[in-house]
């Protein structure tokens, strides 16, 4: 699932790309990719992007005409930028292919999904505000005023264990499965960890972690183009995805604790004290 990290570098390659241009086109492919009605899709025809913005994992194209082309990648979902679209318009099918934008210039890009849980999601609104996941969201973590003393407080009370809290969009948004695992490896704590036991020192460890990890990969992001973006975060991530491996800090071996639809990768030596954690707890950790 494309993160903070990456929506962010997305939204600097658009705004290098679209910023400035008429859409001519927006092609849906998928049904189901549409979920708003009035305005329609179309509305946004004949109109020039003048800013594109992130919040949290929603990437947002705003128009001189006030309204906002407003997308969410899901767990599946990709944006392929095209120098030169395809003639034609796209066949529907059961390809990856959910929808695509024309610009006057002939380039365009293409949203796709792959697999057969369709959660690609793409919004038509007056106000970026009007999508339920965005009205949701915490506050950005890299944000200039997210501080200490801001995570602090929305750590406070907050009985579950640090690996669901951490990915909870409306306690802190664009953190999901994969830089959660990072940020706990670096903070050297435990998923299974509850967040309101953290102790001040604790909570400036994580803190430090929790930006640190996310700006180094967005740095590592910037000025890729969209393509390279995928390679690009599973290059850089030191326990996820990485079950079996060699810890890059300490040489234990990474384990892995799975879920109904998910799992989590970690260090035993350098998040729980060397002892291995029980794979039972199912999806509870995640809600």
């Amino acid at each position: 699932m494309p993160e903070l990290p990456e929506v962010e570098a997305l939204k600097d390659f658009l705004t290098e790309h679209v910023v400035g241009h008429e859409i001519v086109r927006v092609l849906p492919v998928a049904v189901s990719v549409l979920k708003t009605y009035d305005p329609p899709v179309t509305a946004v025809e004949g109109h020039e992007v003048t800013a594109v913005r992130r919040y949290g994992k929603f990437l947002d194209l705003g128009t001189d005409a006030g309204l906002h082309l407003v997308t969410h990648l899901a767990r599946a979902g990709w944006l392929h930028w095209k120098d030169r679209l395809p003639d034609g318009p796209p066949k529907p099918g059961r390809g990856p292919l959910a929808l695509r934008v024309a610009l006057e210039t002939g380039e365009g890009f293409d949203l796709t999904e792959a697999g057969t849980q369709k959660r690609l999601a793409v919004y038509v609104v007056h106000d970026p505000r009007q999508v339920p996941g965005v009205a949701r969201l915490g506050p950005d973590p890299l944000a200039a005023d997210f501080d200490e003393s801001r995570l602090a407080g929305l750590l406070t009370g907050e009985r579950r264990q640090l690996k669901g809290a951490l990915r909870d969009q409306s306690l802190l948004a664009g953190v999901g499965n994969a830089y959660s695992d990072e940020i706990l490896h670096a903070a050297r704590m435990s998923p299974f960890k509850l967040a309101a036991s953290l102790t001040p020192p604790e909570i400036h460890t994580l803190y430090e972690a929790l930006r640190t990890t996310l700006t180094e990969a967005v740095e590592r992001s910037r000025g890729l183009a969209a393509g390279r973006l995928k390679a690009e975060k599973k290059s850089g991530l030191r326990v996820h995805g990485r079950t079996g491996e060699a810890c890059p800090v300490c040489g234990d071996t990474i384990r892995e604790v799975s879920f109904s639809d998910s799992s989590l990768q970690y260090c035993p030596t350098c998040q729980t004290g060397g002892k291995p954690l029980a794979d039972r707890r199912m999806s509870r950790l995640l809600k």
